[in-house]
């Protein structure tokens, strides 16, 4: 399957049920009371981190998610919650905004759950709205309306060993020689246009290791597939670094391994000083004493060098145990991070008024959730509407900002007339 790394996506949970504004009917009980039940709650979108998930192509395929709504009382019967919608991304997976490029989560680690959209609360009954004053209240809340949002989700690929190298060092043959992965290979300067994916088995163990698209300089600065790779490289836990013993342009190895070590550390000193080894390849073009000056000229690197043949399968075995041994190393330090739900904080309790040529305008998602969950056409809901306004300043403001009886008033897709009540 074709490596997808990024996607765009629709995420919509649910609106809550509305709630009921009904009384007590039963014989012989003349006068009974308001009994309005509450509505149920919309469905929540749910992001879960799965490993057995490897790309975003699911998402190619789908591209838009919408919880069911909360299902509306009847009378003093409440209504159903709707069910959540848990979607499994790859371990790795970062959620963008798509419209502010704000980055939402990190889905790094398997089992990470995390709500992308909150589904609407259930609209409160009539009997919610029953006091000492208010005795036979006629209206019920609408249900809140869901979250929406147009993300972006970014895959930085999840393997534990990551090759890097010039196009033509031999990487999607050595990935071919150790895996059953099958990557387009090429006698000419070819680059690997998406990364590809394989098991590694030595032993009793096993890892992966991802064949990543080939750096060239300026690969820092995004340059041909620059960052795209970079990203990648980033999860990776050792980096094995492939050097082609005997260049088809007679470039320098060393030369050609230096620019690629600063293309790394240009792009980022964490990635720069990850586990490193060096794999000199295509032993099996070249003479013994030019493979001698080669590994002389390496050592002032301090970087474990091992002389393969990805053609040949020589010296494959030693660099897969050398491999493990770093990877090893790096679980036994690895902190595993406590796992637990979350939901990206925001301030909705915030909001502002603008005044212009044509009226005001309010903003603010508390301010419109409330006008979207009340009954309009209720004149005693519309008067509660307006006392919570006045509560939380609203009203004031707009009195402060020179508003007079007639005055247009738009919250959200609503446009009032303003009112002294």
């Amino acid at each position: 399957m074709q490596f997808i790394d990024e996607a765009e996506v629709r995420f919509v949970s649910g609106r809550g049920g509305d709630g009921a504004a009904t009384f007590h009917r039963e014989k012989h009980v003349p006068r009974g009371g308001p009994n309005g039940s509450n509505g149920g709650r919309g469905g929540d979108i749910i992001l879960l981190a799965d490993r057995n998930k490897r790309t975003l192509y699911d998402f190619k395929l789908q591209s838009h998610y919408k919880a069911k709504d909360g299902i509306w009382a009847v009378g003093n019967k409440a209504g159903k919650d709707a069910k959540d919608i848990v979607i499994h991304v790859p371990v790795g997976t970062i959620i963008f905004d798509a419209e502010d490029g704000e980055a939402i989560v990190d889905l790094a680690v398997e089992g990470m759950r995390y709500v992308i959209c909150r589904g609407g609360r259930g609209g409160m009954g009539n009997l919610h709205y029953t006091n000492s004053v208010r005795q036979s209240p006629s209206f019920a809340q609408k249900g809140a309306p869901g979250d929406e949002l147009n993300a972006r989700l970014e895959l930085k690929l999840m393997a534990d060993v990551g090759l890097i190298g010039l196009p033509n060092a031999g990487k999607s043959t050595l990935l071919s020689t150790v895996t059953a992965a099958k990557p387009k290979i090429a006698d000419y300067p070819f680059t690997t246009l998406s990364p590809n994916l394989g098991v590694v088995t030595i032993g009793d163990h096993s890892f992966v290791m991802a064949d990543l698209p080939g750096l060239i300089e300026g690969a820092s600065e995004g340059i041909g597939l620059g960052h795209q790779f970079l990203k990648h490289a980033e999860r990776n836990k050792v980096l094995l670094h492939v050097i082609d013993a005997y260049p088809v342009d007679d470039s320098d190895p060393i030369e050609n391994f230096k620019m690629i070590e600063s293309e790394l550390k240009q792009y980022s000193e964490d990635l720069y000083n990850r586990p490193r080894i060096i794999a000199l390849n295509k032993s099996d073009m070249g003479i013994p004493e030019a493979e001698e000056d080669l590994l002389n000229r390496l050592e002032e690197f301090g970087v474990p060098v091992y002389v393969i043949s990805a053609a040949t399968s020589k010296g494959l075995d030693p660099l897969k145990w050398a491999l493990w041994r770093e990877i090893e190393d790096h679980l036994s330090k690895e902190v595993v991070p406590i796992i637990v739900p979350t939901y990206r904080s925001e301030d909705a309790s915030a909001w502002d008024i603008e005044k212009s040529e044509i009226g005001y305008r309010v903003t603010g998602k508390r301010v419109i959730k409330l006008v979207e969950m009340t009954n309009l056409g209720n004149r005693d809901a519309v008067h509660m509407l307006y006392r919570k306004l006045k509560r939380i300043g609203v009203i004031d403001r707009l009195v402060e900002m020179g508003v007079e009886r007639g005055d247009d008033v738009y919250i959200g897709d609503f446009e009032f007339a303003y009112e002294e009540w």
